[in-house]
């Protein structure tokens, strides 16, 4: 999500009360750690050894293309979602089409959030997804309307457990990931450890290196202000100086920046937007997952996860992600794999933030839907 703590560069733009007029000054001086570091453009930033398609089209994000559906509304996401008690916490879930789990010959789907987003953050890809195949979306513990437990020591492994789980219990068919930022980190960790046919194929929208900051360990910009991030660490875990941290984060002012620096086309920050992101940082417990995932361990790295996942592979990549820029140390490496393994695929989408399901869904579906029709058979 757009919020991403779990981005190389970032969380310290959501934990300070900058005024616009500090954003700017940050963007100008290319600080990473601002979240709001512009990624150098493709053509000087990287020049990878094959070619590296770099996608836009010229098409408005609002323009309804043959075979390309209007979003849900809000409303509607939350009314037709569901429940699912894992391990004695309640998740909150949603099937598309309703009643429609298991006729579909084309395999299922799974859409996982990225830090501080929903199931509703996918609102403008499920109605199109649907038309082939049946969706499911989640909402991982601590996110959404899913339980937020006070106290819990939130993982990428416990997210990537309870999505094996889930698919195993719930979905009960070899299914497609698609998932944005640390929920694309939790895709990638289920589908290196399942040990059953539970997955088909992964979409990683702009994957994360770990849950926080602490992933990233071969970053000179990371390295530089790494006195800083343990300072934050230890500010966060004074209850007082947290609670009052979280609530300047989550004011709708503060998130609509956020989103603003994050997001390529600007037209697709709305109300609705910072409202799927604020409303579930009201609830109880959702301070201390704030906390608990700045602060925790970082999880497993995708470096160490990718050669062991035989199955197809399509990354989708925003070209001007802040959180997770292509000249980076996580975009370096996932930019590299096309050359290096035969079952993926990627694509640069020009012009596209750290979201680009949400960012730009005209120029995801354009890629994403050929490929899906063409997973091989199971």
């Amino acid at each position: 999500m757009a919020m991403k703590i779990a981005a190389p560069h970032t969380f310290f733009l959501h934990l300070s009360p900058l005024s616009s007029s500090s954003i700017t000054t940050l963007q100008k001086q290319h600080y990473p750690i601002s979240g709001l570091h512009k990624s150098l453009k493709i053509s000087y930033g990287i020049k990878p050894k094959i070619p590296i398609s770099v996608f836009k089209s010229s098409a408005a994000v609002t323009t309804e293309k043959e075979g390309f559906l209007p979003p849900l509304e809000v409303s509607e996401v939350d009314t037709k979602c569901k429940k699912w008690v894992w391990k004695g916490h309640t998740i909150n879930y949603l099937v598309y089409p309703q009643g429609n789990t298991d006729s579909n010959a084309n395999p299922p789907l799974l859409l996982v959030h990225g830090f501080g987003a929903s199931i509703a953050h996918w609102r403008r890809n499920i109605p199109t997804l649907a038309q082939n195949h049946t969706v499911y979306a989640i909402d991982l513990l601590g996110f959404g309307a899913s339980d937020k437990p006070p106290g819990f020591a939130y993982s990428m492994e416990l997210w990537a457990q309870l999505i094996l789980d889930f698919l195993d219990e719930i979905v009960q068919r070899p299914t497609v990931l698609l998932g944005n930022s640390v929920g694309s980190l939790a895709c990638v960790i289920a589908a290196a450890e399942s040990s059953r046919s539970l997955v088909r194929g992964l979409v990683l929208f702009n994957c994360a290196g770990g849950m926080n900051n602490k992933a990233i360990v071969d970053d000179w910009r990371i390295k530089l202000f790494l006195p800083l991030l343990w300072l934050v660490d230890f500010l966060l875990k004074q209850r007082g100086i947290a609670s009052y941290l979280f609530d300047r984060v989550r004011q709708r002012d503060t998130l609509r920046n956020v989103l603003l620096s994050v997001y390529g086309n600007k037209e697709s920050v709305d109300d609705d937007l910072v409202e799927i992101i604020r409303k579930p940082a009201l609830d109880e417990g959702a301070l201390d997952a704030f906390v608990s995932i700045v602060t925790g361990p970082p999880g497993p790295n995708p470096v160490q996860l990718i050669p062991k996942i035989t199955l197809p592979i399509l990354l989708l990549w925003g070209d001007e992600d802040p959180f997770t820029p292509i000249d980076g140390p996580v975009g370096k490496y996932f930019s590299s794999l096309p050359g290096r393994l035969p079952n993926v695929n990627l694509f640069l989408l020009e012009g596209v933030g750290h979201c680009p399901h949400d960012d730009r869904p005209d120029l995801v579906h354009e890629k994403l839907l050929p490929w899906l029709a063409n997973l091989p058979v199971s």
